[in-house]
């Protein structure tokens, strides 16, 4: 019912908007894009829905999506009603003519050159004074109307800035697009033009003197972007930490050091961490590997390691994360910032209001106090740790790290990496036998290669695999005994050898041994359609099969023709040794 009352009133104020005589004109501004292409797109999502959607470019050089134009009155009822029905993001805000440039939607429409209110002299003395913008603190905390000022009255209230204030000035003027200069704060030849360009592009007279009413209408275009964020400074006793955050977009949840969690709280998908223990160089050092395990810090982006610090930035498909941190009187210290991949402006914005206000006061959490939460091993301090969406096991073949392993350890792979740590790629290989061949992207140098048998093996000899039978929870790989059963396939293929093993699918892919050591094949996935073998069935390809495939590649594998037995321990160490942990990640 709300919503059919709000559309007669959409139709309604279309039929008057040309009457409008003593209101100003005013946009429910929803969001905001980079490029065109996607603020059209936007657009016609949003138009197929509700109606007066238009598109606007800002000084900045993004692209604004806005409702109207309204009376400020009307405006205020459209974002409330619509902000309730979760119609608009809740972030939308009123914004003025002066924000924006030409328009880009609809096409061929052009509503900013729609006449402003005028007031016939003989009824000035009895109007009331017109609505001025509400201009927004950094804090997003309204502020008074401010009246204009004549020029000499302009360059008085200039001089009365400080140098921080004269440098924000300069920044937002680099925002908006007016200014290339350096920011230091003096009104030189530079400053004064791009001053008069933002006055002319947003209605002012150009004077090259920004009035107190102008500079904090540039401001507040320049702070506009943290609307609904609720900037707070927040300072945090037991972490040590006095900094803003963002409190309309996350509220603090839990500890658990050495951090303290902030999790999201409305509609944007952001988290924002404190970090914060005692330590030494080595610590943080820790600390800076066990982070680039955590799932929030994607593999992509700059990393940088200090002696005093260090920075990661990890750009994912979905989100990115900052995260600095820095040693100072054995206290290490820093904040993670995670938020939704897209919106550049807003984040880089919120991030370096985060760094600026950064301030260490006394404490540090107790890294070694229990602290409540879910106790896994797929977690640290809370956080859920990057884990590959598939693991096999593989073994190394020559000694620049070259590794064999089984087809379904590569399939559809994102990225392939041995032992978690080196990125590796696929050379070669035979799917109809299912064997691959991977080169690490670093040269690596195994602690032992596998030495292929020569001499066939008798049947029911013994025979053992080695693999990561539970895909890398346990540091070490496993060696599961078995036997020989038959020199071929079910089916009589004779590049298979039938083994009386019970394995697991992590061992696929691991190196089959005799009692001496040597390798006589690799553990295979069984593929037998429509039938289920009893769990005591596995499957090898053969070693000679193996050989020729990296015979084509180009790769050189060593030989053996020993038949004594290994002593077990031996055994297990030098199958150990050769096999490698496989990871298929996204």
């Amino acid at each position: 019912m709300l919503r059919q009352v709000f559309a007669v009133v959409f139709v309604v104020l279309s039929l008057v908007r040309g009457a409008w005589a003593q209101e100003e004109v005013v946009w429910v501004q929803i969001e905001a894009r980079p490029t065109l292409a996607e603020a059209q797109e936007r657009a016609r999502s949003y138009a197929a829905r509700l109606p007066d959607v238009n598109g606007f470019v800002l000084p900045s050089g993004w692209y604004a999506l806005a409702l109207g134009p309204y009376s400020r009155g009307d405006a205020d009822q459209v974002l409330r009603v619509y902000r309730a029905e979760g119609t608009i993001p809740n972030d939308s805000f009123i914004a003025f003519t002066s924000s924006f440039r030409q328009q880009f939607w609809p096409v061929g429409a052009n509503l900013l050159s729609l006449p402003q209110p005028t007031t016939p002299p003989e009824a000035a003395a009895a109007q009331e004074p017109a609505i001025q913008p509400v201009v927004t603190d950094q804090a997003g905390i309204p502020q008074p109307p401010l009246p204009d000022e004549f020029p000499n009255e302009a360059r008085a209230s200039e001089g009365q800035l400080s140098a921080a204030e004269r440098e924000a000035l300069q920044v937002a003027l680099k925002w908006a697009g007016f200014y290339d200069g350096a920011i230091d704060g003096a009104f030189g030849r530079g400053t004064r033009a791009s001053m008069s360009a933002w006055q002319a592009a947003n209605n002012f007279q150009p004077t090259g003197v920004l009035t107190t009413l102008q500079r904090q209408t540039l401001l507040g275009q320049y702070n506009a972007v943290l609307a609904g964020l609720d900037l707070q400074t927040v300072r945090d006793e037991t972490a040590g930490i006095e900094m803003v955050l963002p409190l309309g977009a996350v509220s603090f949840d839990r500890i658990e050091p050495p951090f303290v969690h902030y999790e999201a709280s409305g509609d944007i998908d952001a988290r924002i961490l404190l970090i914060s223990q005692e330590g030494d160089r080595a610590t943080m050092f820790g600390l800076y590997d066990i982070m680039q395990t955590l799932r929030i810090v994607p593999t992509e982006g700059p990393r940088e390691r200090r002696e005093d610090g260090f920075v990661l930035i990890g750009q994912g498909g979905d989100f990115v994360s900052h995260t600095e941190v820095t040693l100072r009187n054995g206290r290490i210290k820093g904040f993670t910032l995670v938020w939704p991949a897209g919106d550049e402006d807003r984040r880089l914005r919120l991030l370096g209001e985060m760094q600026k206000s950064f301030t260490r006061i006394d404490g540090v959490l107790d890294v070694i106090a229990d602290a409540p939460g879910a106790q896994r091993i797929d977690l640290v301090a809370g956080l859920e740790i990057r884990k590959p969406r598939l693991t096999r096991s593989g073994f190394y073949v020559d000694g620049q790290g070259t590794v064999v392993t089984a087809t379904d350890a590569v399939a559809g792979c994102g990225r392939i990496t041995l032992d978690n740590d080196t990125e590796a790629s696929v050379l070669g290989q035979d799917d109809a036998l299912g064997i691959a061949v991977l080169r690490p992207d670093l040269p690596l140098a195994p602690m032992a290669t596998a030495a292929f048998q020569t001499v066939t093996p008798r049947l029911q000899s013994e025979v053992s695999v080695a693999g990561f039978s539970y895909g890398g929870i346990l540091s070490a790989p496993t060696l599961t005994f078995g036997r020989l059963a038959d020199v071929q396939g079910l089916n009589g293929e004779e590049n298979l050898k039938r083994l009386e093993m019970e394995s697991l699918p992590g061992d696929v892919g691991g190196p089959v041994l005799d009692a001496s050591g040597a390798v006589v094949g690799m553990l295979s996935a069984p593929v037998v359609a429509g039938r289920q073998l009893p769990p005591s069935v596995s499957f090898s390809v053969d070693a000679s099969a193996i050989r020729s495939l990296l015979d084509s590649l180009g790769v050189a594998s060593s030989l053996s023709d020993a038949t004594s037995a290994l002593h077990p321990v031996d055994l297990t160490r030098q199958a150990s040794a050769m096999t490698v942990l496989v990871g298929c990640w996204d």
